[in-house]
């Protein structure tokens, strides 16, 4: 059997969700058909050299271990090994700059600045979010009046962006192997974001979805869309998850749940032919 080593953080703490569980069950399935062995993120350094494949899961936000991650993925080039999901992606594993490209492209994105100079390409709302561009689980992010813009973002740096408060519906999510659609799981409650439900997704909300793993374009891996549906019925994308996306694996159903890890295994497999 190949032999992979799987790169996540057990310890870390997510609000909402226990990251560890749907990777310890991953892992439990995956150790039938690869011989695998767990690895926390900042270790990586001293095994890759010695395994087939890198899958990177559940690794917490890498704004952590930055420098670790930078270098990581830089030996990933230079010693040219085998990583799932492949770096080669144009969304979240790069920061939160590609929301600004997709904005000033008219993709459908809740539209993202990082200068106050850019202010007029955003709906004049009452509230405005502003996040770093590293981010991850709504860390650092903030509720703002337009007032309180010009002090809160530093237009020289660049490292902050700038979003509208939309009220939305719901969130939703739409979960992929490679470019294949899986699943789709969303949050009834906004104020529940966490207690998310299996979701049938329509035609349209499918060429939403595909739209953006279309523009990624990665290699190989698991990538999950999240949109949220406004108050005029339209989807906007929230982020593109293209790095370790958390998948909810233990609120799907059996039949769900059992689909994606054949299909996951199948992309796994031909990852390494």
């Amino acid at each position: 059997m190949k032999t992979v080593l799987f790169v996540t953080d057990l310890y870390y703490e997510a609000k909402g969700r226990n990251y560890y569980e749907e990777d310890l069950y991953l892992t439990s399935i995956l150790r039938k058909s690869f011989n695998l062995v767990i690895c926390h993120p900042v270790d990586v350094e001293a095994f890759e050299d010695k395994f087939d494949l890198i899958i990177f899961r559940n690794a917490g936000p890498i704004a952590a271990y930055k420098e670790k991650f930078n270098a990581f993925r830089n030996r990933i080039t230079s010693k040219n090994l085998l990583i799932y999901n492949s770096f080669n992606g144009k969304a979240d594993m790069n920061g939160k700059e590609y929301l600004i490209e997709l904005t000033n492209s008219d993709y459908p994105v809740i539209p993202t600045i990082d200068t106050i100079d850019s202010l007029s390409k955003l709906p004049d709302v009452k509230t405005y979010i502003i996040k770093p561009k590293d981010g991850a689980d709504s860390i650092g992010m903030e509720f703002v009046s337009k007032n309180e813009l010009s002090r809160k973002v530093d237009s020289e740096l660049k490292n902050t962006l700038v979003q509208p408060f939309i009220d939305f519906e719901y969130e939703v999510s739409f979960y992929f192997v490679d470019k294949d659609f899986q699943y789709a799981l969303y949050a009834p409650d906004k104020d529940k974001r966490w207690e998310l439900v299996e979701y049938t997704p329509t035609v349209d909300d499918l060429i939403f979805a595909n739209r953006f793993i279309d523009w990624n374009n990665i290699n190989c891996g698991i990538q999950r869309v999240d949109a949220c549906r406004t108050r005029l019925g339209e989807l906007l994308l929230v982020e593109l998850e293209d790095l370790n996306p958390y998948l909810s694996l233990l609120e799907l159903n059996n039949e769900t749940r059992e689909n994606f890890v054949v299909k996951l295994i199948a992309s796994l497999q031909k990852t390494l032919a």
